[in-house]
C-alpha cells in the first residue's frame, strides 16, 4: 500500500491530478478498492480512479457467445485466449489438463453459502491454481476480448477526463470534516 501510495503521490507531484488504476489481476481486486477508499484518510490534490469498466452491451453479447466453457478463471478459456495474443510463446496447450482439474473443489461451500469467507478461499477451490478449462482457447477469441476491453477502457478514460465532480467532492469532504474535528465548533 505504501508503494502504491508513493507512486500516486509522485505522479501527482509531476502534475497529473487524475490517476487511473486498471487492475489486470483478480487477486488484486479487493486491495485496489481498499487503496481507493483510503484515499480519504488525508486530503490530496489528486483523485485516484479504479477502473474495471463493463463491456459495451454490443460487445458483451459477442464476447459471451464466443466462450465454450461456463467455469472460467486462472488459465481458463478467457485468460488463455488473451495470453495467446499477448505472449503466445508462454502457452503450452498440450500441458492443459483434461481431467476436470480446473473445476471448483467446493471445500468451503457451506461457509460461502452463509456469506463467510476466509483467506484460503481460492486454494480451497483451486489447489493447483487452475480454474476452468483452457483447451477451447484461441488467439481469435483473445483478440475479440482484448479489443472489447480496450473499447470499454477508452470510454471510461474519456469520462474520467471530463469528470469535474470527484475532486470537488473530495475537497468538500475534507472541508466538512475539518469543521467537525474534536475541539472545534461549527456555526
Amino acid at each position: 500500500m505504501s508503494l502504491l501510495d508513493n507512486i500516486c503521490r509522485e505522479i501527482a507531484r509531476n502534475g497529473m491530478k487524475k490517476i487511473v488504476i486498471v487492475n489486470a489481476h483478480g487477486g488484486n481486486e479487493h486491495l485496489i478498492q481498499f487503496f481507493a477508499q483510503i484515499q480519504l484518510a488525508q486530503q490530496r490534490d489528486y483523485v485516484v480512479y479504479v477502473v474495471e469498466p463493463p463491456l459495451r452491451p454490443e460487445d458483451e453479447k459477442i464476447i459471451t457467445a464466443q466462450w465454450q466453457t461456463t467455469v472460467d478463471g486462472h488459465a481458463g478459456e478467457c485468460e488463455t485466449s488473451q495470453i495467446l495474443v499477448i505472449r503466445p510463446e508462454l502457452v503450452q496447450m498440450n500441458h492443459l489438463p483434461s481431467d476436470q482439474e480446473g473445476m471448483p473443489k467446493e471445500h468451503l461451500s457451506e461457509l460461502q453459502q452463509v456469506g463467510a469467507s476466509t483467506g484460503i478461499w481460492w486454494y480451497a477451490d483451486h489447489p493447483t491454481h487452475y480454474r476452468g478449462d483452457g483447451r477451447p482457447a484461441t488467439a481469435e477469441k483473445g483478440e475479440r476480448y482484448l479489443a472489447a476491453r480496450a473499447r470499454a477502457l477508452a470510454a471510461a478514460i474519456q469520462m474520467i477526463k471530463q469528470d469535474r465532480q470527484a475532486q470537488r467532492l473530495q475537497n468538500e469532504f475534507f472541508a466538512t470534516a475539518e469543521g467537525h474535528k474534536p475541539g472545534t465548533t461549527s456555526s
